[in-house]
């Protein structure tokens, strides 16, 4: 569908969950023809909260063995985005691999630290802030410092950088704070690089999809419901009501949003924060 996306290299992190946003994102990529590193923490994520599991090796292994099984090109690299050290040998993994990196997906986040505003603890906050915010500006510069190093593609450019934002980036809600907080600051750090690195034609955007029901989105449909004192049907049901389409996102809208603006069709959106949330954001 996007020619010019194939023989590109990407970096989609926090890709390492089966069904997962990150992995749809992946797989799309790669069937245009990218070569694709998928990333993720590769461990156990320790947190006040009981939410374990996420992007251990395990699973990157499976993301990238369903791509490799369906025609694609795809290897797999752990880093800590709360490392700056660590998300710089992600890019130097990418660029010694495939021998250069075209495309950041900037999807990594935390979305389970929710609590009640005077709840909140500083170790909530600061690891949402850590991974979702700090850890997007790690990979954000040293895929920038990558990019600026290569020959630009004529008819492309340098580079794209897409950060995975969320209708939280857009408006505020209950119980979300750090989330939300951390999501705003996402958009801000974008239409900022959008500015600096213009120049260089490296395009830097945001998508902010609604709520999708990944076996993250479950687990957030189950605490929403319990804070509601709904069933997670009833809260659910209330959620498509707010929606003009009728419908939660899918996790392939979200990949559709990413593969167009990687594309040449995109050359010209840079600094955008791009809603995909079948109407239920206008901001």
């Amino acid at each position: 569908m996007y020619p010019d996306i194939k023989g590109k290299v990407a970096i989609v992190t926090g890709a390492g969950r089966q069904g997962g946003l990150g992995a749809a994102i992946a797989q799309r990529l790669a069937s245009e023809g990218a070569s694709v590193v998928v990333h993720d923490i590769g461990s156990r994520m320790e947190s006040d909260t009981k939410q374990d599991g996420l992007g251990i090796e395990a699973e990157m292994q499976a993301v990238a063995d369903e791509i490799r099984n369906s025609g694609g090109e795809a290897s797999i690299c752990s880093a800590d985005m709360r490392s700056e050290q660590q998300v710089q040998e992600l890019v130097d993994f990418a660029v010694d691999t495939y021998g250069r990196l075209d495309v950041l997906i900037n999807n990594a986040g935390v979305g389970f630290l929710f609590a009640p505003l005077l709840e909140m603890t500083q170790e909530r906050w600061d690891t949402t802030m850590d991974v979702n915010l700090r850890g997007a500006f790690f990979a954000l510069k040293w895929a920038a410092k990558q990019m600026v190093s290569q020959e630009a593609d004529p008819d492309w450019g340098r580079g794209r950088i897409i950060s995975i934002a969320s209708r939280a980036a857009k408006s505020g809600s209950a119980l979300t704070s750090a989330y939300t907080a951390s999501k705003h600051g996402l958009v801000g750090l974008t239409r900022s690089a959008a500015v600096e690195l213009g120049p260089q034609r490296i395009n830097v955007n945001a998508v902010c999809p609604n709520h999708v029901t990944t076996g993250l989105g479950e687990w957030q449909n189950a605490f929403m419901a319990k804070a509601r004192n709904q069933s997670v049907p009833e809260y659910l049901e209330a959620m498509r009501g707010r929606i003009p389409l009728g419908r939660v996102g899918l996790v392939e809208d979200t990949a559709k949003a990413c593969a167009f603006l990687c594309s040449g069709e995109a050359n010209y959106i840079t600094g955008e924060a791009m809603n995909v949330s079948g109407g239920e954001e206008y901001h």
